[in-house]
């Protein structure tokens, strides 16, 4: 059965995902309602589920007003069902659930880091269709989220985590912040052509209007620097800015991480 994936951009750089199979659509973090509902209308498809990642008001936010026109089941992490309204079926790590109407299997991966209880999503591989992985703000391509309530070494966990998958699995993160991650990982690593080809790959596709994701794991490994903290190079950067070499490879990230959350593209 074909499973069909289409952005719908939302803000000034999110995207809500929204995933088409056997007639019925389930969204993933819909921060906004309206790009939603306009895009189930013009698809003429029912909508079958919501699956949510975490607790950002960007990401829940028109959670209330699709449940009033589609009353639908929302999905969601157990560990933030406190902060996230309208959740009706709360998920841990190891989970698997099928989406309703659509008959989508997908495994609940715990990935904190950016929060607390931060979830991801993630379907194998069937048939000529790639593996997926829905995974909020986890990873961006070429960069990772902030450290906005778990640690450096819980996200560096997490991103091993998911490196972990088949290389031809495609990334689905929620902002598009690949061009600015490039610019990034290019003052990282200045000697990485694989850096250099993909930022003039995504200019071509940015300046057409296009979308830089999904992105795929095969790439990510040799573009993000988050997931090549044991590369010499990005080790030496990290040496660089530490003035010292890093105790582990969580040091390395932390120190990028650092280094990115006060970074300004030149």
């Amino acid at each position: 059965m074909m499973t069909r994936v289409i952005a719908l951009p939302a803000f000034v750089d999110n995207y809500i995902w929204m995933i088409e199979r056997a007639g019925y659509a389930a969204v993933v973090d819909p921060g906004d309602a309206a790009p939603v509902l306009r895009a189930l209308e013009a698809a003429k498809l029912p909508l079958a589920a919501i699956l949510i990642t975490h607790h950002h008001a960007d990401h829940v936010g028109g959670i209330a007003k699709i449940v009033q026109a589609h009353p639908v089941p929302v999905f969601g992490p157990r560990a933030e069902s406190s902060t996230i309204p309208g959740l009706t079926q709360l998920l841990v790590d190891g989970d698997r659930i099928e989406v309703p109407k659509l008959g989508l299997p997908l495994s609940i991966l715990s990935v904190p880091g950016h929060t607390l209880g931060h979830i991801a999503y993630y379907a194998e591989r069937e048939g000529q269709q790639p593996p997926r992985l829905f995974c909020g703000d986890t990873m961006f391509s070429a960069g990772c989220g902030r450290l906005f309530e778990g640690t450096a070494e819980q996200l560096h966990h997490s991103l091993a985590k998911l490196n972990g998958f088949d290389a031809d699995t495609e990334i689905y993160c929620t902002h598009e912040y690949t061009l600015s991650n490039l610019a990034f990982a290019s003052a990282v690593e200045p000697g990485n052509a694989d850096v250099a080809r993909h930022r003039d790959d995504v200019r071509a596709l940015r300046d057409r209007g296009e979308p830089s994701l999904p992105s795929r794991l095969s790439l990510e490994r040799r573009v993000n620097p988050f997931l090549r903290t044991g590369e010499a190079a990005i080790m030496r950067a990290a040496a660089g800015k530490l003035g010292r070499p890093p105790a582990d490879a969580v040091e390395v990230f932390a120190t990028l991480r650092r280094w990115k959350d006060g970074f300004r593209a030149p």
